[in-house]
């Protein structure tokens, strides 16, 4: 299997698909309710739903970049504000947080090698 998408909740479609705009990604589906993103490499998408019922939303959405700095420090020229600077983590990513303007939390990361072979990957199967 390969995973398509996730869509996020949103309470203002204009706000939100400008943020994602602005961090670079390609909007390819733009209505009133739903909205499309190319990432800006490999092939995954990503999408933003209307839902004006009052937003809660405990996921966490990663983008993988490899030079991570750069981008964020790049992505702060255009008023993208950030939680949390690129850190190393304990369990071997680079990672920095922010939110897009639904609270969506979001994860920009660099993890090389160790994004699918960590130290302590195991593989069971059914």
């Amino acid at each position: 299997m390969n995973l398509n998408q996730v869509t996020l909740p949103t309470d203002d479609m204009d706000r939100t698909t400008e943020f994602y705009r602005r961090m670079g990604f390609l909007q390819i589906v733009d209505t009133p309710h739903y909205a499309r993103f190319e990432c800006t490499e490999g092939s995954s998408t990503f999408s933003v739903s209307l839902d004006e019922r009052g937003l809660e939303n405990f996921s966490v959405i990663y983008f993988e970049h490899e030079n991570l700095d750069e981008l964020v420090i790049a992505l702060k020229t255009k008023g993208i504000e950030f939680d949390q600077d690129p850190t190393d983590m304990s369990y071997l990513w680079r990672e920095a947080i922010l939110h897009d303007p639904s609270g969506n939390k979001i994860k920009l990361y660099s993890a090389g090698e160790n994004r699918l072979n960590p130290p302590w990957r195991v593989e069971r199967h059914a």
